[in-house]
């Protein structure tokens, strides 16, 4: 009686040690690479916050279905608009200015407040539409 041989020849590797280090590694390379990115402690300085470093605020203007003029919030007449925007483009020169107005108002009201814009000689003016939708 022949015995047989108890070991079996393998016809495939089986790759999931080899997975198990590749992921590892992965990982070790992962956590190595972001700490590693942090870079030094610096003391930065502190900088002033002055308004002439910052993106001037615009300011709009809406005038209401009933005429109702309003800087931002707040309602003005057309004299205290002009005195108050004057206020703004002489600590800002570059001010921006954003015109709403409502689709039944009188022409004349927008054309009234557009004149004291030009006035002042604000050259950032924008008009707020609303999109057509078909």
């Amino acid at each position: 009686m022949k015995v047989e041989s108890e070991e079996k020849v393998y016809d495939d590797i089986n790759i999931t040690p080899m997975l198990d280090v590749a992921y590892v590694l992965l990982l070790i390379f992962i956590i190595m690479t972001t700490a590693t990115v942090q870079g030094i402690t610096v003391n930065l300085p502190k900088a002033s916050s002055t308004p002439s470093l910052s993106k001037p605020k615009t300011k709009a203007i809406s005038i209401t279905q009933d005429g109702t003029v309003y800087l931002d919030t707040y309602p003005v007449s057309l004299e205290e608009l002009e005195t108050r925007l004057a206020q703004y483009k002489a600590a800002t020169p570059d001010l921006p200015v954003v015109l709403k107005a409502d689709a039944s108002i009188q022409y004349q009201k927008v054309v009234e407040v557009l004149d004291i814009v030009t006035r002042l000689e604000i050259s950032q003016l924008g008009l707020v539409t609303q999109k057509l939708v078909k």
